[in-house]
């Protein structure tokens, strides 16, 4: 069978499979995601023995450290992928829930209901946890899912849906709820990505090249971010402990995530008190600082910052610094910088948090508080199905509810217009 025509085959058991999960009751849905659980345990070894070809493969291929921790299966993370399936399923299922009831003048009683998007094509790198936490989250939400990784984690892949499948088929719902792609072929995304008889829509996770081409290629609607610029800027009235408390966590949890801070903007009027103070235990982790002519008067060991900078994600222990007269010019620097991901403020003004709530354009506006929480787990969502930084349906952490649509639903008793 050609891509094409597998392509097609994969499309036409997703469309079919999407009508009998959509009709599945809560019940049926957790009894699947806590069989597929079931099966993930009983499968530990044939999971830790296909991921192993996956890291020999990458070892061989020069993958560097960094992907191949994420490729990595362990029996920690399969711990973690099935506390997952099980989180999903303790979740409120938002199908079938009707809400904003009211009478119309005619007599009508008028509402919406929230419904599953149909079949969800998942295009993603590396890790083979997603495809736990695409499916889980597809399934509870109503959907079906085709699910393609990346070629360098292709046996873990397949190991995995082979215990979703038999968590599927023991649960009594069709095996092609969830469906991994086979093949390695690059031109299989490019057929998913224009295959809008049988998908509602494309969830991308992976780079900017990733995202970039998918963008511009697909046919299908499209979820995603290409870039996390996200930024946390100390007020005038921040309290210093605390922003220095932010914008040290928001900066080195972690480097390699798009919730992390890529530039911060200082106040003038507090940036000789804090900057020295950050900018020690920045360097003590080994962050590079470059930044604007004050604060590299401030901060002896920083580098002239370039246009460049302040539109980079770097992913990596590197900082943009930026000295701002205030509040006017921060929201200016963050709404042409920014990739409206998520930003932060530290004050203890609740006139100015509240104006920059307002004013900032982004999908997660935060104060006093670290860009790391930009997370469906840590916003209650249990897990996430990718960012969003498109401003149509689903904006911020995609869960379950961002996997679903509303539809006008009306009662009347004999009406006519």
């Amino acid at each position: 069978m050609n891509i094409s025509d597998y392509m097609a085959y994969v499309g036409r058991n997703a469309r079919q499979a999407s009508r009998a999960i959509a009709k599945a009751t809560t019940q049926e849905k957790n009894a699947a995601l806590l069989s597929i659980a079931k099966q993930l345990d009983a499968s530990r070894d044939q999971l830790l023995q296909q991921n192993a070809l996956d890291m020999s493969a990458g070892r061989s291929a020069g993958l560097d450290d960094a992907l191949l921790d994420r490729l990595e299966l362990t029996e920690e993370r399969i711990d973690g992928m099935i506390e997952g399936l099980k989180q999903v399923a303790a979740l409120p299922d938002p199908c079938g829930e009707i809400t904003d009831m009211s009478y119309r003048p005619s007599g009508i009683q008028l509402g919406k209901m929230r419904v599953p998007l149909g079949v969800v094509g998942i295009i993603y790198e590396s890790r083979p946890n997603v495809t736990i936490d695409a499916a889980s989250l597809c399934l509870k939400s109503g959907n079906a899912a085709i699910l393609r990784g990346g070629s360098e984690a292709i046996h873990s892949n397949k190991a995995i849906a082979t215990a979703v499948k038999a968590g599927l088929i023991e649960s009594g719902l069709p095996e092609t709820c969830v469906q991994v792609i086979e093949t390695t072929d690059r031109a299989a995304v490019g057929a998913l990505i224009t295959s809008s008889e049988y998908v509602d829509v494309i969830v991308p996770r992976g780079g900017k090249g990733l995202i970039e081409r998918i963008s511009n290629e697909a046919s299908v609607p499209v979820i995603k971010h290409l870039d996390g610029i996200c930024h946390v800027y100390i007020d005038d009235d921040a309290d210093l402990d605390k922003a220095h408390r932010v914008a040290l966590n928001s900066k080195t949890h972690r480097y390699g995530v798009c919730n992390a801070m890529e530039t911060l903007l200082v106040a003038q009027s507090v940036a000789s008190s804090i900057l020295p103070r950050l900018a020690e235990d920045y360097i003590a982790k080994g962050v590079e600082l470059r930044g604007c002519a004050a604060t590299c008067s401030i901060i002896s060991a920083c580098s002239a910052a370039s246009e460049e900078d302040w539109s980079t994600e770097y992913l990596a222990p590197i900082l943009s610094i930026k000295v701002v007269a205030g509040i006017d010019e921060a929201i200016a620097h963050i709404n042409q910088y920014s990739s409206q991901h998520t930003e932060s403020i530290i004050t203890e003004n609740y006139t100015t948090a509240r104006r920059f709530l307002r004013e900032v354009d982004s999908s997660s506006v935060m104060v006093n508080a670290s860009t790391r929480f930009a997370d469906g787990f840590e916003y209650g969502l249990g897990a996430e199905i990718g960012i969003s930084t498109d401003k149509i349906h689903a904006r911020g952490p995609v869960g379950l509810e961002g996997l679903t649509s509303q539809k006008w639903i009306v009662f009347g008793d004999g009406h006519i217009r």
